[in-house]
């Protein structure tokens, strides 16, 4: 096979086999689990943030403020986008920025369990800009040695099913059906075929994308998990509840971390 064949082949195996078995663990979940999974999803997210697309940005930076100040502007950038949605749904319905009452007896009834997809639509704009890094990435390795490529393709692979299981999540808890979180998901998946192409052609001339692209795919995790999931676990201050969450945010990350070694030190 050609080098761009490769490239293409693994970057659309990684993106299905990746959102396959992300959707398996996922949707198999019960909805009633699905608060209880949150907690595993904030961890997956800054697991993926802390441990995985910062410091591949840091490598991709000579000046390390740079990183943090994309970061930066990103959240401020996630943050105003997160009131346009809210701005927009407030404006068509009512909605628990202007009757607060509503927000009370609807976190009384569940924790989190529907925020008008502002989380979910986070989610899938930072992924997007991961999964096209990821193309890049794997651009990059194939066009070394085909050898490179399939090991980078595997880890990458590796990297992304605890953090699409957590996407899924995240989007159910935002409101959308399985049908349309797995059809988002799909559709973020393909800017990782994207961006290989591209990198394939242009890869000399795309090179300064790939650290304010992770950079900002950083922004969107930490900015999600921070803002709208933690404040949710709030609402069940009991320490068995409490236990339970800090026990599945652990986990999350631990899970990022186990296949990150595992794949690297293949």
């Amino acid at each position: 096979m050609s080098t761009l064949t490769w490239i293409i082949a693994a970057s659309l195996l990684g993106g299905i086999l990746s959102l396959i078995f992300a959707a398996i663990m996922a949707l198999n979940a019960r909805l009633s689990w699905l608060s209880v999974l949150i907690s595993y999803a904030i961890g997956a997210l800054l697991g993926a943030a802390f441990l995985n697309t910062l410091p591949e940005a840091f490598e991709h930076s000579e000046n390390p403020a740079q990183v943090t100040v994309t970061v930066l502007i990103g959240i401020l950038v996630f943050f105003i986008l997160e009131k346009l949605v809210l701005w927009r749904h407030c404006h068509l319905e009512d909605c628990e920025a202007h009757d607060p009452s509503h927000g009370l007896a609807t976190a009384q009834v569940n924790v989190s369990l529907h925020d008008h997809g502002r989380s979910g639509i986070m989610v899938i704009v930072g992924d997007t800009f991961h999964n096209f890094v990821d193309g890049i990435l794997i651009a990059a390795a194939f066009m070394v040695d085909v050898q490179l490529g399939i090991v980078t393709s595997i880890a990458i692979i590796a990297h992304e099913i605890p953090q699409e299981a957590g996407d899924f999540i995240i989007l159910l808890n935002s409101g959308y059906t399985r049908r349309m979180a797995f059809l988002w998901n799909i559709l973020s998946s393909l800017a990782t075929v994207v961006g290989g192409v591209l990198a394939y052609f242009m890869l000399h001339q795309m090179n300064y994308l790939v650290q304010p692209l992770l950079a900002l795919a950083s922004a969107s995790m930490i900015y999600v998990a921070m803002s709208d999931l933690i404040p949710g676990l709030h609402k069940r201050p009991e320490i068995n509840a409490t236990i339970q969450q800090v026990t599945l945010i652990l986990l999350g990350i631990a899970s990022i971390w186990l296949m990150g070694n595992i794949f690297t030190h293949a």
